[in-house]
């Protein structure tokens, strides 16, 4: 099946689509608005036109019913002379024509330009329609070769004339009338191009501006690279075109730190597995398969290793699972009851002196089976590093909202200064040397930690804190979130010890 055909508005970039959109959207207005402007206006228009007829029929009228001319004050003595005077003493606008008619033939008219419609076959039918005995006037609309005209006819006779009988005709070319409009709309039209085109622009400049962080935005992410992690988008302003910079940057950030992490892991992984590898290779490859001596031994030597390799490929998937969202299954923990279980197991690890710090009853959020695993494996690491008899410690407490779990011990513990990486994957502090083990465990407590929403640090043993003491405490921590019960938190107080025998 062929490809769907692109658009050609497909292929316009962000810039010119809202650059069209905003010209589109100000062009429809503003038609709209000349449009609508223009028949307002036209309406208005044709309104005055007919109260100007109406006005000039009622001038001509009083002057009929008063019957004297002004000039002389003598009484009208005919028609003619009636409409004679009253065209003569009358100046029609620019848009007005007057004609007087007697005996059905055109005789005066003003101003000069209503000539041609004194002269229209159509008026003259018009006035000729009309009885000589007619009371009212005719209104009404002529094309004719002037124009489409509204004409408004009223008949005329005076008292005492028993002669001809006269039409007076008021008339108004509307498109004369309109003229007026018709330039102000042209008017409109050219201010209204002149105001797309500066909206153009602006709008062009201003979509300019506001795409640069994405322009800039785009050129980083096609320059970075594998090889390339570290280059950033520009940030400047507040916007959210600004924050979305923000936000990229911020991503490229996680993604270096998982990319170098990822590397450093295999890296270390690779060296960590390659030695128990070598080591298996090297006594199968000398192992005297006639020597039933050398079979057993070199068979438990393999086996060890073998062990050791499992419980590297464990604690490895171990920490790739922290990454998933199931690694913890959330409910309420006792820490009261979790750091009797934790000591109930400890004590397995080895004959040291197990002691209490305190004991927290409150109930916080957490995942009861990896926080006692995180323990254990503290645990584990305190009976590695202490001689038979020593001290190992165990300690939970709750305050200022956040939940701690620590094991502390009194052996040689780790300088301060290599505190920070003991955390990481396969790190091993000088003392560590030849101690066995994968690296891997406080990796884990610290995956256990950040996957309750919290951090394990390092700090001296001694809870007291004399000058020269020894041995290590870590503590895990992490948000308490809600207490199922809120009067609980009654642990003892920090280096108040119970005792419990090994």
């Amino acid at each position: 099946m062929s490809a769907r055909r692109r658009s050609p508005l497909a292929r316009w970039s962000v810039r010119t689509k809202v650059v069209v959109a905003v010209l589109a959207m100000s062009t429809l207005g503003l038609l709209a608005t000349g449009l609508l402007t223009d028949a307002i206006q036209r309406r208005i228009v044709v309104e005055q036109v007919d109260r100007d007829l109406a006005q000039e029929v009622e001038e001509f009228r009083r002057l009929a019913e008063l019957g004297v001319d002004p000039d002389t004050g003598e009484p009208f003595t005919g028609v003619e002379q009636l409409l004679r005077v009253a065209i003569e003493r009358n100046v029609p606008s620019d848009h007005e024509m007057l004609v007087t008619f007697l005996g059905g033939r055109a005789q005066l008219y003003s101003p000069e330009s209503a000539q041609a419609l004194a002269r229209d076959a159509a008026l003259r039918d018009l006035v000729d329609a009309v009885p000589d005995d007619a009371e009212a006037v005719v209104d009404d609309w002529l094309d004719t070769a002037a124009g489409r005209v509204h004409v408004v006819v009223v008949p005329v006779r005076v008292e005492g004339d028993s002669g001809d009988t006269g039409a007076y005709v008021v008339a108004a070319d509307l498109a004369e009338a309109l003229e007026a409009q018709r330039e102000t709309m042209r008017t409109f039209a050219l201010v209204a191009a002149v105001v797309l085109v500066l909206v153009g622009i602006v709008a062009w400049l201003v979509m300019g501006q506001v795409l640069r962080p994405l322009e800039l935005l785009a050129a980083t992410a096609r320059q970075v690279g594998e090889d390339d992690l570290h280059r950033r988008a520009p940030v400047r302003g507040d916007d959210d075109v600004t924050a979305l910079a923000r936000t990229f940057n911020t991503m490229l950030d996680r993604l270096v730190g998982a990319i170098e992490a990822q590397r450093q892991f295999l890296d270390d992984a690779g060296h960590e597995l390659r030695t128990p590898l070598t080591v298996l290779r090297g006594h199968l490859e000398l192992i005297d398969p006639r020597d039933p001596g050398d079979v057993v031994e070199t068979r438990a030597l393999l086996l060890d290793e073998t062990a050791r390799m499992s419980r590297i490929v464990e604690d490895l998937v171990l920490l790739a699972k922290s990454e998933r969202p199931d690694f913890l299954a959330l409910a309420p923990v006792d820490l009261g009851r979790l750091t009797d279980d934790l000591l109930d197991k400890a004590r397995a690890l080895g004959d040291r002196h197990w002691v209490v710090d305190a004991r927290s009853d409150a109930v916080v959020t957490g995942d009861a089976q990896r926080l006692t695993q995180a323990g254990l494996q503290l645990a584990d690491n305190a009976v590695k590093f202490t001689a038979p008899g020593g001290v190992v410690a165990v300690g939970t407490e709750v305050s200022d909202g956040v939940a701690r779990l620590w094991v502390r011990d009194d052996g040689p513990g780790v300088p301060p200064e290599q505190r920070a990486r003991i955390f990481d994957r396969f790190a091993r502090t000088d003392g560590a040397v030849g101690t066995p083990g994968s690296g891997l465990g406080l990796a884990i407590v610290r995956a256990i930690a950040q996957g309750h929403g919290g951090d394990v640090a390092a700090s001296d043993g001694d809870p007291s804190g004399a000058e020269g003491a020894r041995g290590l405490r870590v503590t895990l921590e992490w948000p308490r979130e809600r207490d199922a019960r809120p009067e609980a938190d009654r642990g003892t107080a920090v280096g108040q010890e119970r005792e419990v025998d090994a």
